[in-house]
């Protein structure tokens, strides 16, 4: 590879958050005129770096050399000045001008008395969308195209401020079938125009199909870059998961109960035809890369979004949740992925957090019993271990593993017979984890059945006593907890197909 043929080199990055190291000593070069991958797990550091490119992060250390001019930072403006553009998944678009004027906002041709000059406006768009070889009505508000047309038209501002390198982040996550071979006819055309591309995905396939070369990402690290040619799928997903499981998971009394919940053929706006069984005293966890239908399956077991098909038993009668508070009273709670949003009242105190799902056991006469409320804060606090300088702080001011301790601490005082945990130990520290994990397993030997969520992989292996994995709304394999390995649960959640049939 000589100078002429690298448009971009980021070269010993380095990238700390709070004392959370992101990136380690990351090395990734580009050359001109292809399509680089860029894969890893969720959290390998792929935002970070490209966060660095587009200066919205500033390196702790490292350089950037782009075109043959090195920086050890780049800001916002720079970035774009230079012809670096960054798509990410959700669309920077405004939805209710056209399609022209969202190409070209902010950079609007003018006439000599400083006007729009809307007839250059709509044919300098209509010469843009020609490079693309795409046909879309230019007088249409954005807000009327599907998403995949709204993504071509981020394409076309991206190509009208002459980007040199496009930056795609999970740029297929919500297209499929024809708009997908869409996508990928404007990529090979934009190359072949001398375009690079930077394409961030979890889908193997999308990988093979596109790329040239494939640089693996992990625990931010680079564990290699290496050309398609020399790769194969085991191959990739080894490199993407290839650590030992290392950490330490408290183990469950081994004893699985009667049937709690049975899911049959659930299909919702977003999942279809999953069907589950969750047993007393186990911990059944969900696999899947990010879009792939997990929340919206615990969402729909919940009450919270509408089931158009399916059929939900619980404790061997059959049930039909129309609102998560029906799930609640049934014995069912949900600790969501996002806590600060859908889990808490930040600005309310611990106290009304812990107990606002059992407000009625704690009124008499329409009065609440602060001496019964205060004892089962104060049982909460000491059974959870929450750090609180009193029960009447607001939760704003917890540490997230804390947070997750009130949100767990809500739901527990229902005495739920099911419990679905939504990415259980995102976004809390190493402690905290290793608490959660001991609540999870003190449930599970009281006979409380534990569906979790997770996109670590170590924690999906080192905690679950079975493993479902989905993809694309489905659920496409289950494993036993002795047959389950990283490399099995990343072939099937981006390919869809087992590990065995790849090789």
């Amino acid at each position: 590879m000589t100078s002429d043929d690298i448009i971009l080199e980021m070269r010993h990055i380095s990238k700390a958050f709070a004392g959370v190291q992101a990136l380690r000593d990351v090395s990734f070069t580009c050359r001109r005129g292809q399509v680089h991958a860029l894969v890893g797990e969720n959290g390998a550091g792929k935002s970070t770096l490209i966060k660095i490119l587009a200066g919205a992060y500033q390196a702790d250390s490292g350089d950037i050399i782009y075109k043959g001019q090195k920086y050890t930072s780049l800001t916002t403006r720079e970035a774009l000045d230079k012809g670096i553009r960054i798509i990410y998944q959700e669309l920077n678009l405004v939805p209710y001008l056209t399609v022209a004027e969202n190409i070209f906002l902010g950079r609007e041709p003018r006439t000599r008395t400083g006007l729009i000059d809307s007839r250059r406006l709509y044919e300098q768009a209509a010469e843009v969308l020609k490079r693309l070889a795409v046909d879309i009505d230019l007088r249409a508000p954005v807000g009327e195209l599907t998403v995949a047309r709204q993504q071509m038209v981020e394409i076309a501002k991206a190509l009208s401020q002459q980007a040199d390198l496009i930056v795609m982040d999970e740029p297929s996550a919500i297209l499929a079938g024809h708009e997908l071979e869409t996508l990928f006819a404007i990529i090979d055309a934009l190359v072949k125009q001398g375009v690079t591309i930077i394409y961030i995905s979890h889908r193997l396939d999308e990988v093979f199909q596109i790329a040239s070369e494939v640089t693996v990402l992990k625990d931010g690290v680079v564990v290699g870059t290496r050309p398609i040619g020399e790769l194969t799928r085991p191959v990739l997903v080894q490199m993407m998961v290839g650590r030992a499981l290392n950490e330490v998971f408290p183990r469950g009394q081994g004893q699985r109960g009667r049937q709690v919940l049975v899911a049959e053929g659930i299909t919702t706006d977003a999942v279809r035809n999953c069907s589950l069984t969750l047993y007393a005293g186990e911990i059944l966890g969900v696999a899947g890369m990010v879009g792939s239908g997990r929340t919206e399956l615990a969402r729909a077991l919940f009450g919270a979004d509408p089931v158009r098909s399916g059929r939900l038993v619980l404790n061997g009668a059959e049930v039909h949740f129309g609102s998560p508070a029906q799930a609640v009273n049934a014995g069912v709670a949900l600790v969501p992925e996002d806590r600060k949003t859908h889990g808490l009242f930040l600005e309310l105190a611990v106290r009304t957090n812990v107990t606002v799902a059992i407000l009625n056991r704690l009124t008499r006469l329409g009065v609440l019993q602060r001496q019964q409320e205060a004892a089962r804060v104060e049982q909460a606090r000491r059974d959870l271990s929450i750090a609180m300088t009193s029960a009447g702080q607001e939760v704003q001011y917890l540490s997230g593993g804390n947070q997750q301790k009130v949100v767990l601490a809500k739901w527990l005082e229902t005495s739920p017979a099911v419990v679905i945990l939504d990415e259980p130990t995102r976004g809390i520290d190493v402690g905290a984890k290793l608490e959660i994990y001991q609540l999870m397993r003190q449930l599970t030997d009281r006979g409380v059945a534990i569906l979790m969520i997770s996109s670590e992989l170590m924690e999906i292996l080192g905690m679950s006593d079975r493993i479902i994995v989905m993809r694309d709304g489905e659920i496409v394999g289950e494993f036993s907890k002795e047959e389950a390995t990283e490399e099995k649960l990343m072939a099937l959640a981006t390919t869809g197909r087992a590990l065995a049939e790849e090789v």
